[in-house]
């Protein structure tokens, strides 16, 4: 029986021929990442050398990478020592793959991983965040685990007790309508699959339409695997990996893709036709809460919120500026722009994406996760109505357990914006 991408990547990094459902491994890690919770890794990291009367370090320094991204600048006396005690643990241990707050190099962790070239098509990656399954949009097995868990990595280099997954395989076809795209997908998959419906499995993405979307919409689809439930998303790499790696992330050595066996197994097939996909919304307070805008066009909206490491790359910043150009944003409706990556606010800075969004009347925003997290930016007051690009929408995610909040892609938000109200973007087409 052949194996699935997932099957052949642990089966390389335990050093074993092949793998099956169900086997418990070690795999080496290619690469270990953490944000601001790198205090806490560092915590339990120090306690594995306890007693020891060994110096507490790192097994590998090029293989981690630590990014400021949730709460930046420092938001409180609190987050800003926390900082201080990371900035001090990775000057110690010579960690060079570090993103502290700066205008040069700067970003959301999601999205400087890629932009750097520290993913590549095949690693093994961990991350101590739940949405690190989007590093699968470059071929990795990528997913999140815990501080204790990432503590073990750090001094052995391994990922303790992984039980190889389930692989569900999803076949995209078709063309994505206008004003549809990679974010309309997932919203539909998600709202299919449930967000238990791949607790434990992977979702391995095919087809003609995964083919010739870019690696901007993989980031997205692989993001929201993990409202599924999924483990991991997984982009087998091909052509547009070994593109967007070379052009983009400057990388220049071999860059090997995995793919799947033609007898591998997969526990479920999902096949998927975009050409007939209308935007969706996912509705308060599950993010499988998913319906077709016409049932929730029309509801008033205080915020709008475009950016994170789900949508705010280039091309999402593109079709807001495209839509709100020349235009206002509706009176009595805040909207906020955050791109992903420092380099990516350059870029739109160059090409007179920002102007036309701040003089359509959004604030925008450093790169980070603040309006995501709900603890730092762009929080809601009592009973506001959020609309948002970001991936996750349960009950206090933007800082208030009253407020509701509706997901949606960039071309949804940029429209309602416009509205005050949640607007079909085919409308106005």
């Amino acid at each position: 029986m052949g194996m699935t991408v997932v099957e052949k990547i642990l089966a390389r990094a335990a050093g074993l021929p092949s793998v099956q459902v169900g086997d418990v491994v070690e795999p080496k890690v290619d690469l270990a990442m953490s944000h601001e919770n790198a205090a806490l890794v560092i915590n339990q990291f120090q306690e594995v050398f306890a007693g020891t009367g060994l110096a507490p370090k790192v097994w590998d320094p090029s293989r981690i990478a630590i990014i400021f991204d949730h709460r930046v600048p420092a938001e409180s006396p609190k987050t800003a020592t926390n900082q201080k005690k990371i900035r001090e643990f990775v000057a110690a241990n010579g960690i060079s793959k570090f993103h502290d707050i700066r205008g040069d190099r700067g970003g959301i962790c999601h999205q400087i991983l890629p932009e750097y070239g520290y993913v590549r098509p095949g690693f093994v990656v961990v991350g101590t965040d739940s949405h690190t399954t989007s590093h699968g949009a470059l071929g990795a097995f990528s997913f999140g685990i815990g501080a204790t868990e990432m503590a073990s990595a750090w001094s052995l280099g391994i990922a303790v007790n992984i039980e190889v997954p389930a692989t569900i395989k999803v076949v995209v076809t078709g063309e994505f309508p206008p004003f549809v795209g990679p974010k309309d997908l997932i919203l539909h998959l998600i709202g299919r699959l449930t967000a238990q419906g791949a607790n434990y499995k992977v979702l391995e993405f095919h087809g003609e339409t995964i083919r010739r979307m870019s690696t901007s919409g993989r980031i997205a689809i692989c993001n929201m695997s993990v409202e599924a439930g999924a483990t991991s998303g997984i982009v087998p790499g091909d052509e547009e990996t070994v593109r967007y790696l070379r052009e983009e992330a400057g990388v220049t050595e071999a860059i090997p893709c995995v793919t799947a066996d033609a007898d591998a197994a997969y526990v479920q097939t999902v096949e998927i036709d975009v050409s007939t996909l209308a935007p969706q919304i996912a509705c308060p307070h599950m993010v499988d809460n998913v319906k077709p805008i016409e049932q929730v066009q029309g509801t008033k909206v205080q915020q709008i919120v475009i950016g994170s490491c789900t949508n705010g790359r280039l091309d999402d910043l593109a079709i807001a500026a495209d839509t709100l150009r020349g235009k206002k944003v509706a009176e009595g409706t805040r909207m906020l722009v955050f791109p992903a990556s420092t380099r990516i606010f350059a870029q739109a800075l160059d090409k007179g994406y920002v102007l036309d969004l701040m003089k359509a009347g959004a604030v925008v925003m450093n790169s980070g996760c603040g309006p995501c997290l709900g603890v730092h930016e762009g929080a809601l007051g009592d009973h506001e109505v959020a609309l948002s690009t970001t991936n996750r929408n349960f009950k206090g995610r933007m800082g208030n357990p009253t407020g509701d909040v509706y997901l949606c892609s960039p071309a949804v938000a940029a429209a309602s914006a416009l509205t005050g109200v949640i607007t079909d973007p085919r409308k106005g087409a």
